[in-house]
């Protein structure tokens, strides 16, 4: 099966629910096998956090919904991955 395969999202969330019950939420989701939360900034009220979700043909809208669903909301999406296997980046010259 093809589709998308990873996605990397920047999501504000609330304190509430926690970054584990937020996981469990997307670890559900149809086609989703496999789910990393990274906490990078706390302030007062809320989380910044990168979601990263990889699995086979992964819906975005139903993992946006279930995200918004839980009071967050997407920045971005930072990176996203689709077709029959994954690629990862390679650093060029220039990046070095």
């Amino acid at each position: 099966m093809t589709g998308i395969r990873r996605l990397v999202l920047d999501v504000l969330k609330p304190h509430h629910p926690s970054i584990v019950e937020l996981s469990n939420v997307l670890s559900v989701i149809d086609g989703v096998h496999g789910v990393n939360l990274s906490l990078y900034e706390v302030d007062q009220q809320t989380e910044t956090v990168k979601i990263t979700v990889e699995g086979e043909n992964l819906d975005y809208e139903e993992i946006k919904n279930s995200i918004e669903e839980l009071g967050a909301v997407v920045h971005s999406i930072d990176e996203i991955a689709a077709g029959q296997r994954l690629v990862e980046e390679v650093e060029t010259l220039q990046e070095r």
